[in-house]
């Protein structure tokens, strides 16, 4: 006899509480900073038991919807931050095999799109942020973690200049997927660290100028350069990330 339907599927009650909480956030009827109340009072409106309400605000916790001030009793709506959201996607990017050239030709799109806005749209302070960093870079660049570190913090910064914040999310993970092979190329290209630098100098220069087409332009060649020194130090390009 042929199966018309499928069996029904009930979720378990928390999962129902936290999936009403969620919405409420998704609707922005909770805003950030807002207070949730006490867990009786929750347990209270939604007709179940406290262990019920406990386990919802756990699941809402890890997903980075809620959360607990310092010293605080009560849970008040958070927005997930850049590294929680880049910390999922990343995950979720390797897990799926995604490879270094896929990496890199979503930086192709990102970065020098980034750039150019950064150009048109920075504040004179990011140029100071920007100029620490690429000094921070050269003095740092014989410890490659640190080089890293800072390489990962220029890119941060300087999408943070675009004052977009679809492109800084969006940029995240990628960096994220990198960093872990980028500490080799450095250390196996002794060119990498200088053209790092100048081209770091480069685009602080046409970003301070609000230069968009050079800021563009010169992230692509930037971009392309971290291309050729992962061939230059055998890193294959169908080589699968890791995080």
């Amino acid at each position: 006899m042929t199966t018309l339907f499928e069996p029904l599927h009930f979720e378990p009650a928390y999962r129902r509480v936290a999936t009403t909480i969620e919405n409420k956030i998704m609707a922005r009827d909770l805003n950030d900073g807002d207070s949730l109340p006490a867990e009786t009072d929750l347990a209270r409106q939604f007709g179940v038991n406290r262990s019920t309400v406990r386990e919802a605000l756990r699941e809402l916790q890890s997903k980075g919807l809620v959360a607990r001030r310092e010293g605080g009793k009560r849970l008040f709506i958070t927005h997930p931050q850049t590294s929680d959201v880049a910390s999922g996607v990343s995950r979720a990017l390797a897990l799926h095999g995604v490879t270094f050239f896929e990496v890199w030709e979503a930086m192709m799109i990102v970065e020098p799109q980034a750039a150019a806005l950064a150009a048109r749209k920075r504040e004179a302070a990011q140029i100071d942020e920007l100029l620490t960093l690429n000094q921070k870079f050269d003095s740092v660049s014989a410890d490659s973690a640190a080089a890293v570190a800072t390489v990962v913090d220029f890119f941060r910064t300087l999408a943070r200049c675009s004052q977009n914040r679809v492109l800084v999310l969006a940029q995240a993970p990628l960096m994220r997927l990198l960093s872990p092979t980028l500490a080799r190329m450095i250390d196996q290209v002794p060119q990498a660290r200088s053209r790092i630098v100048v081209a770091q100098r480069h685009l602080i220069d046409t970003i301070r100028d609000r230069n968009a087409e050079e800021a563009r332009n010169w992230m692509e060649k930037h971009i392309r350069d971290f291309k050729r020194g992962y061939e230059l130090a055998g890193i294959a390009l169908d080589y699968r990330v890791s995080v």
